[in-house]
Parts: C-alpha cells; sequence; structure tokens
C-alpha cells in the first residue's frame, strides 16, 4: 500500500465517514469523495425521517458530504444509485418480509451496494483509485497471504456483523481506518477538524418516517389469524409484516399470560404465538455461507456466533452441511428468538470467520 495511492472513500454525510476521508488525506493519500444517491421519492413516507439510511432526508446528508469535501479540498461524486438500491435493497427487503422472515437489509447494502455497485459505476465513469474506504468500525489483519475481518477497538460499535459477505479480494482492497479509535474519540476529531458533520447524529435504521409499510402495496398487507402451536385461533393480525420472531407487544391478545412469536407461516397467512420457553433452540441451518477470513470448512469448528447485530455471542459449533454453502450451527446452550432471514454470523477469538442466512431452525428435541 503505497501513501501516494487513491482511496475512494464512500461519504454517508455522517461524522465517521467524514473523519475517515481526513485522517486519510491527513495520512497522505490521495482521497476522492464518493456519495450513493439512493432515495426513490416514489416512496410515499407517512412522516419525514431524520435518522434513517433511505429516504428524503438523503439531501441533508448529500449537503454534509459535500461540505465536507469541500472543507478538505478533495473532488467529491455523487453516484445515483437508485434503480441498483430498489432492485437489489428494497426488493429484497420486501420479498423477504413477504416470504414471512426478517431480513437485514443492512448487510446486502454494505456487499452489493456500498462495495459493490458505488465502486463499479465510480470506475465507469472514468475514476481511478486502487483502494476503497469507509467510516465502519472494523479492523483488517493480514495472516500471511490472507486478509482477516476483525474486531475494532471500539467493541461498543464493532460493525464486523455487517461485512461477512464481503470477498476476500475487496477486503484486501479495503481500509477502515477508525479501526483502532472510540466513537467519542471520533467525535473529538472531528471537532478539532472543524468539520461541519462532527455533531450529526447516526442513522438509527435503515427507514423509518412511517415504518416498513410504505414499501409494500395495500393489496400485499392481508390480515389474518393469529394462532397458537395447537392451530387455535387466538386473535387477528394486521399483515404479517408487521412481525417478528421474538416480539411480545403489540399482539392484541388477552390470554392471562405473555405470547411471543414463534413463527410466521407466509402460506397460510398465520401468525403463531407460544410460551417464551419455546422460543429456544439449539440446532439451525445456515445458508449462502460466506467464510471471509478461511479458505472454507472441512470439519467441525468451535465458534462464537451472533443470530443479530445486538446478540450476545454464544458458543457454538459450526460443520458442514447439507449442501456446498451450507452449515450446521448448534449452540452449547439454547438460544432465544432465533430468527430465519436474519444473519448468524461466526467469530474465532477477534476474527470474523464467515457467516450466512438462517434458513431452518430444527425442533427441540
Amino acid at each position: 500500500m503505497n501513501q501516494r495511492d487513491t482511496v475512494a472513500v464512500a461519504l454517508s454525510g455522517g461524522v465517521d465517514s467524514s473523519v475517515a476521508a481526513a485522517l486519510l488525506l491527513k495520512q497522505g493519500y490521495n482521497v476522492i469523495g464518493l456519495f450513493m444517491k439512493i432515495y426513490d421519492d416514489a416512496v410515499a413516507f407517512k412522516s419525514i425521517p431524520t435518522d434513517s439510511c433511505f429516504g428524503p432526508n438523503e439531501a441533508s446528508d448529500l449537503e454534509g458530504a459535500s461540505t465536507v469535501c469541500k472543507k478538505l479540498g478533495i473532488p467529491f461524486y455523487p453516484i445515483d444509485l437508485r434503480d441498483e438500491y430498489r432492485r437489489v435493497v428494497l426488493e429484497y427487503f420486501r420479498s423477504e418480509y413477504l416470504r414471512g422472515r426478517t431480513p437485514n437489509p443492512c448487510i446486502v447494502c454494505n456487499n452489493r451496494i456500498k462495495f459493490g455497485f458505488l465502486l463499479e459505476k465510480a470506475r465507469s465513469l472514468g475514476l481511478e483509485f486502487q483502494y476503497a474506504a469507509s467510516g465502519h468500525y472494523a479492523r483488517i489483519t493480514r495472516d500471511n497471504d490472507r486478509c482477516l475481518l476483525s474486531r475494532p477497538k471500539d467493541r461498543a460499535k464493532d460493525q464486523t456483523y455487517f461485512l461477512y459477505t464481503l470477498s476476500q479480494e475487496l477486503l484486501c482492497k479495503l481500509i477502515f481506518p477508525l479501526s483502532e479509535l472510540t466513537k467519542s474519540e471520533v467525535r473529538k476529531l472531528a471537532v478539532e477538524m472543524g468539520l461541519e458533520t462532527a455533531h450529526r447524529p447516526e442513522s438509527q435504521d435503515f427507514l423509518s418516517g412511517g415504518g416498513y409499510s410504505v414499501l409494500f402495496d395495500k393489496s400485499e398487507i392481508i390480515p389474518g389469524p393469529i394462532v397458537d402451536t395447537e392451530g387455535r385461533v387466538l386473535g387477528r393480525h394486521k399483515g404479517i409484516i408487521y412481525y417478528t420472531v421474538g416480539q411480545r407487544k403489540g399482539l392484541g391478545i388477552a390470554a392471562g399470560k405473555p405470547l411471543y412469536v414463534l413463527r410466521i407461516d407466509a402460506a397460510a397467512n398465520q401468525v403463531v404465538v407460544g410460551d417464551r420457553e419455546q422460543l429456544f433452540t439449539s440446532k439451525v441451518l445456515i445458508s449462502q455461507v460466506n467464510f471471509i477470513s478461511i479458505p472454507g470448512l472441512k470439519g467441525s469448528m468451535d465458534v462464537k456466533a451472533k443470530v443479530r447485530y445486538r446478540h450476545k455471542e454464544a458458543d457454538a459449533v459450526i460443520c458442514p452441511g447439507p449442501s456446498p454453502d451450507q452449515v450446521i450451527l448448534a449452540f452449547r446452550q439454547p438460544q432465544k428468538a432465533v430468527t430465519p432471514g436474519q444473519s448468524a454470523v461466526f467469530y474465532h477469538d477477534d476474527v470474523v470467520v464467515g457467516g450466512g442466512i438462517i434458513e431452518l431452525i430444527y425442533p427441540e428435541s
């Protein structure tokens, strides 16, 4: 890596990516700023979101990113990715919810949009750069000829969960300048550098301003029965898109005891509920597996696994599954509310081994 190389920084209009660009410039790299234009005003928000990645607040984010580039004296290129985002992220999100699953659009966006179409389209416009960077809190280390995705210094902000789908080739061309900084240190640096984004709030979700229902046609949101595990009707749901595994509130059932969503049967348009104890599982089938830091899985491997971003990783074993892109994930202790459509990510010490999509929950024996 030569410090005269050019680095393309994916700017979001927030403090993290702004400081990442400033640090790279300070280290002597040639830096260019890229901004993803993804908002499609065909989506009718019920209220104006101010803390989401996708929404009419994009104009403010664009202005923030542009102002930072002017302050730093680096070129700034807004890249139109509206079609790609709608086709790859929004349609994926919609289709998964309509199947009764709970997707994670941020993982798809990072892999396919931010580190995929954004860089491809920038190059197609004639921009030349050797590396790409972002404001993610993650660390890249090396082990002989492989690049390893590892946890950053700030464990509270660790974003490696969202990056497991990246390829080895891409990982070795990425720079995460915030890997050795905490969030408070990043804010402090932004103030010292006089960056306008220093006090900008973080995005809390990929979409807000009326909820996810704005992405669906009314004809797709069909009320139906809420049933127990024996098939007895206990109430009515508003549409399966409003429910997810583990949900307790908002069910509208007077059962005399707490009930939780156990699964969603999209084919029957049913939400199945039960007791808290029925939420726990020990064995899961994971599909679309990507081993980002190792060549592959030859036998069983002890790992720590996370089944959602805020899940405290748990001791587990992974072993080859019924097809080449699948593994069986077995927890040492049963885990609560493991949800089809979400991602399971595997760690060995601080290194991300890989991850995949939760496909099937095996019943407890």
